[in-house]
């Protein structure tokens, strides 16, 4: 029962928020209309922040528009980042990669003794030979679009390692925003060390703002990373939900999902490309932390925002 009413709470706290949206997209267009002062950043906070009040969690946003306009609603850099950072992950072999002149066709063997058969791994439910062979592509691409976690413990043994990785990352982004310690077999081992792996929303944003808008590696291996993103089969009930239907709607993304310890699950992540018909294009991250309820009601928190998000900047592209 007591799970019941909670489940009930949360939908009832949704509602709200909904209603309160509709207002401010009705305060939004009224300030318009009549010359008043009301900004677009302004009302996205407003909107976002009435939604993130009534969560049984913390959540960060960070919303990018054009490059220029920034929102930001509980933005500090403690959000376990989970598999966010198989992101950063692939900058960092891309790097190295470019500065060793090689290919991400380069071939790697992979003992099947190595893998974790505990973890989450399509790759290793579709390979079943005693030595795996694959391109770093492919792992790239198992780790990016299915979010396999030993196809980016094999990248951190084999090919560049965390400390580099967080280094690396360093140079893209504010130091003071994210850090990266911990492989997915180490934060496995010990559920904690997922805090350690942690971000703001803000630098997620910027980072993935960065990947689609500037030149970050060479021009092949970034493009393989944002069609990979754009591929990105985890997490449709996120941010994407809303978009998915939107005809003209592209989006790229990257998820990450933490622990549940004592009915609360760590984090519930996602960071996304967005570009709209009308070649408005936004960066929206949200990080859960610390969620009192299941990963389904975790999504609606971020479907509810992207929604949020899409309504008002679409609304705003009709009155510009």
């Amino acid at each position: 029962m007591v799970i019941i009413r909670k489940k009930h709470i949360f939908v009832f706290c949704i509602a709200l928020t909904s209603i309160a949206t509709l207002a401010l997209l009705w305060f939004f267009k009224t300030e318009k209309n009549g010359g008043g002062s009301a900004s677009l950043t302004d009302v996205l906070t407003d909107s976002i922040s009435q939604i993130v009040s009534t969560c049984p969690g913390e959540v960060g946003v960070a919303l990018i528009v054009n490059s220029v306009d920034t929102v930001t609603v509980n933005n500090k850099s403690v959000y376990p980042m989970m598999s966010v950072f198989k992101l950063h992950q692939a900058l960092a072999i891309c790097n190295r990669f470019d500065q060793d002149g090689l290919s991400l066709d380069t071939l790697l063997n992979i003992q099947r003794e190595e893998l974790d058969s505990k973890t989450w791994s399509p790759m290793m439910k579709e390979h079943l030979e005693p030595t795996i062979t694959l391109p770093v592509s492919e792992l790239l691409r198992y780790a990016l679009i299915q979010s396999d976690n030993n196809a980016s413990n094999i990248m951190f043994r084999q090919l560049v390692n965390v400390d580099e990785t967080d280094r690396f990352i360093a140079t893209l982004i504010p130091r003071s925003s994210f850090r990266i310690a911990y492989t997915e077999s180490e934060m496995a081992a010990d559920h904690a060390k997922a805090y350690s792996n942690c971000t703001s929303p803000l630098g997620a944003s910027i980072l993935m703002d960065r990947l689609f808008t500037d030149s970050l590696v060479s021009y092949e291996k970034q493009g393989f990373i944002m069609k990979s993103l754009g591929e990105c089969t985890t997490g449709k009930d996120r941010i994407a939900a809303p978009l998915l239907r939107k005809e003209g709607v592209a989006i790229a993304h990257k998820t990450g999902s933490g622990y549940t310890d004592n009915g609360i699950l760590a984090a519930h992540n996602d960071v996304a490309h967005i570009i709209l018909p009308n070649g408005t294009r936004y960066t929206l991250a949200v990080f859960v932390k610390d969620f009192k309820g299941n990963e389904s009601q975790a999504a609606q928190v971020s479907a509810h925002i992207s929604a949020t998000v899409y309504a008002l900047l679409t609304q705003a592209s009709k009155h510009s």
